[in-house]
């Protein structure tokens, strides 16, 4: 992990602490059951609605069906992988280095007009990834963003602190 001085021994990283989160917890529900959702659609319903499709939509439904599970296994990687951090199973630095398989911006969907053609069931689910990709995308940058350097900031207060200055002496 990050090697600390004694001064920052007490200091707290919030994106150490962020899978231990309720949100994250969440997110991590909301993910697996989208994932269950979908394959449960996709084998049932999914299936039978497909069949009654014309040829040219039936074409971008088979096109559409393989991003929505593409994006939504690179979703469920990225969610286990932080899970293990939880877990302490890894280090977040393990799954840092871990994390750079999955593709989090992993098959977007296509054009809203042919997307507009499918069954509404699948727009949904279509509409609902997209969504938790968007939530996780802002966890990770968040979770993985580069310590701030503490020597360079120096004490956070004294830009302020001169502001105020500058405002009352005038």
């Amino acid at each position: 992990m990050l090697e600390r001085s004694q001064s920052d021994s007490a200091l707290v990283l919030f994106s150490e602490r962020l899978t231990n989160s309720a949100a994250f917890g969440a997110l991590f529900r909301e993910g697996m059951d989208l994932v269950e959702e979908t394959a449960a659609y996709l084998d049932g319903d999914g299936r039978s609605e497909a069949k009654a499709l014309e040829r040219s939509v039936s074409l971008t439904y088979a096109t559409e069906s393989m991003r929505l599970t593409t994006r939504l296994m690179q979703l469920a990687s990225w969610l286990l992988l932080h899970r293990a951090v939880k877990e302490g199973e890894m280090t977040l630095t393990q799954a840092n280095r871990e994390k750079t398989k999955v593709k989090l911006s992993a098959a977007d969907p296509g054009p809203a007009e042919l997307i507009e053609k499918l069954p509404q069931q699948l727009q949904d689910l279509i509409a609902r990834s997209m969504s938790l990709q968007t939530r996780v995308r802002r966890l990770d940058s968040t979770i993985h963003a580069p310590p701030a350097d503490r020597a360079a900031i120096g004490n956070p207060l004294v830009p302020q602190l001169n502001r105020l200055k500058a405002a009352f002496e005038q």
